[in-house]
């Protein structure tokens, strides 16, 4: 027998990687609340670090998130005057292909996800790498999204994709250290409210809540695609192993009265 041409699943030293059933505009806003999160979701790790590192730069470049927080404040003129016109065309253009992609995208794994398990190629279950042991195993999604809303990217370590868990996780102390977000919170602890609010950095803290709900999304989101591959991969193996068994745990066989 040839083997499948759609696998629906891969181990690797980086984690798993596997195709889901998506719904598209779901993908879509997330690529809206930050481009490349929709990427994230469908795997697509090269794309959506592109994107992220693009949305980071363009948006830093045009000051969009100040301009955001002074509109916020009634500081309409400031908020126009701060804009850079010039780096914001191309903060609109990344922004929209990154959700007309990931939209795209979505709906054609949908058909993958479909023909891989009409043609059942057996799911991998175990292997080992000089670096790393990579597994299915059950996985509790609310212990994910928990350990991503503690710090971002701890989600995506217990759900073994090592890759994207350090970049998460790299770019949340980043994101801590430039908006000076722990300091105000020592302040605030300490008493000091009137200091807490100098200290901070709205540009780098505009970031911070999209990305922990996109983490957190992500971590719960995948731990149970995990369940459902760990599932699909124990059945499979269940009725290769006893296909040929005269024993039925269900029902009657054909030849009982």
């Amino acid at each position: 027998m040839n083997p499948s041409r759609r696998p629906l699943a891969k181990l690797s030293q980086f984690g798993i990687t596997s195709i889901h059933r998506r719904q598209p505009l779901m993908v879509a806003w997330w690529s809206a609340a930050f481009p490349g999160f929709g990427h994230f979701l469908l795997n697509h790790y090269l794309r959506a670090t592109f994107l992220t590192l693009s949305e980071v730069i363009f948006n830093t470049l045009s000051h969009i998130n100040e301009a955001i927080v002074l509109s916020f404040c009634g500081r309409f003129a400031q908020a126009k005057a701060i804009l850079e016109p010039r780096w914001i065309l191309g903060y609109i253009i990344i922004y929209l292909i990154a959700m007309w992609d990931s939209y795209r995208l979505a709906i054609y794994q949908n058909k993958l996800c479909y023909l891989a398990e009409f043609e059942k190629e057996p799911l991998p279950n175990l292997h080992f790498y000089t670096s790393e042991i990579q597994y299915l195993q059950p996985k509790n999604p609310l212990v994910a999204s928990m350990f991503s809303l503690f710090f971002p990217g701890f989600g995506q370590l217990y759900n073994h994709r090592i890759g994207l868990a350090f970049y998460a996780i790299s770019w949340w102390w980043l994101y801590i250290s430039l908006s000076h977000v722990h300091e105000s919170l020592i302040y605030i602890l300490t008493g000091r409210i009137m200091d807490s609010i100098p200290v901070l950095r709205p540009h780098w803290l505009m970031f911070m809540p999209s990305v922990i709900g996109g983490s957190i999304y992500h971590a719960y989101i995948n731990a149970k695609e995990h369940n459902q591959l760990y599932s699909r991969e124990q059945r499979q193996y269940l009725i290769q192993r006893y296909s040929s068994s005269s024993v039925r745990i269900f029902g009657k066989s054909g030849g009982d009265a």
